[in-house]
C-alpha cells in the first residue's frame, strides 16, 4: 500500500521489461482520495475511493493526483495461458454483485473476472460484528489480504492475531486459515488470490 502525495505524476508507465520479455499486470484500488488514471489512448478516469482499475500487460500508464491518495498495487509477473487475453476495467468494489458463499454468511465480491485470462482475482469480504467463517478454511494458492475496516481476529495455522484496519496478512499455500469479526463495525477486507493456473507448472 502506498500514498500518492499532491500533484505528483507517477508516471508508472510500467509495461514489460524489454530484455527478458517479462509481462507484467497491474491492479489499482483508491483506498483514500481520488487519483486520476491516463491510458495510452489518452482516456482519462477519475479514481475515488473504492474504485479499482485492472491493467493488463503492454498498457501504459499516468497516474495523477491534486491531493494525497492512498492506494493499493498488486502488480506481477502475468503468467500467459494460449491465447487467452486480458482486458483493462475500471470498476467500483461496491458495485459488483454479491456471490453466493454457500454454508457462509459473509458477503462476497469479486473484482475481476473468473475467465481463464486471468492469473489472479480480488475478493472484497465484508463480516458484521460476531461474524466468521464457519469452516478453517486452507488452499493451495497463497493469499494476501488487507483489512480496509474494523478489526477481529485471524487465525493462521495454530497462531491467532488480532487484526485491525491496516493490517496485511499473508497466507502460505495450504496453511490453515479462519476470521471472525469482533468489536461494534463492519469489517471488510481485500483479498488476493492466485487462480487458473498450475501452481506446479
Amino acid at each position: 500500500m502506498g500514498a500518492l502525495s499532491s500533484g505528483r505524476n507517477e508516471s508508472i508507465s510500467y509495461l514489460h521489461h524489454l530484455l527478458g520479455l517479462v509481462f507484467f499486470v497491474r491492479l489499482i484500488f483508491v483506498v483514500e482520495g481520488s487519483v486520476t488514471l491516463t491510458n495510452s489512448s489518452g482516456q482519462n478516469n477519475e479514481l475515488v475511493v473504492d474504485s479499482y482499475a485492472y491493467l493488463p500487460p503492454n498498457c501504459f500508464h499516468d497516474i495523477v493526483s491534486d491531493a494525497s491518495a492512498t492506494l493499493v498495487v498488486f502488480e506481477r509477473r502475468y503468467s500467459h495461458l494460449g491465447d487467452h487475453v486480458t482486458e483493462e476495467i475500471i470498476g467500483i468494489a461496491s458495485n459488483q454483485p454479491l456471490l453466493e458463499t454457500p454454508g457462509e454468511i459473509f458477503e462476497l465480491r469479486k473484482l475481476l473476472p473468473t475467465s481463464a485470462a486471468y492469473d489472479f482475482n480480488i475478493h472484497i469480504m465484508d463480516f458484521q460484528p460476531g461474524e466468521f467463517l464457519n469452516v478453517k478454511e486452507f488452499h493451495y494458492n497463497q493469499h494476501g489480504l488487507l483489512l480496509l475496516e474494523g478489526q477481529g481476529i485471524y487465525r493462521l495455522g495454530d497462531n491467532w492475531y488480532p487484526v485491525q484496519a491496516g493490517d496485511v496478512i499473508w497466507m502460505a499455500p495450504f496453511v490453515p486459515q479462519w476470521y471472525a469479526a469482533l468489536g461494534t463495525t463492519r469489517s471488510r477486507y481485500l483479498l488476493y488470490k492466485d487462480v487458473n493456473r498450475n501452481p506446479m507448472g
